[in-house]
């Protein structure tokens, strides 16, 4: 992991496309500003978790030849 110190109003690049710049630092909350492309997805980690969660579910939810049937008609 690379640990970087900012200030407020100050970034960093990731490539050639993506900015994250420090918007502002209260207590130990640290508010941060995205610039992305947005063929990029942003997601806070928990969600992305979740997100990567219903995938494997929906992956391996046993299908029912009922519906695949009336899906094809």
């Amino acid at each position: 992991m690379l640990a970087l110190t900012r200030k407020i109003n100050e970034s960093i690049m990731i490539g050639n496309n993506i900015e994250i710049t420090i918007l502002e630092i209260r207590g130990d909350q640290v508010k941060i500003g995205i610039n992305a492309p947005k063929s990029i997805p942003v997601y806070r980690k928990e969600i992305y978790l979740q997100i990567l969660e219903s995938n494997k579910e929906a992956a391996s939810a046993e299908i029912n030849g009922d519906v695949l049937k009336e899906l094809f008609k």
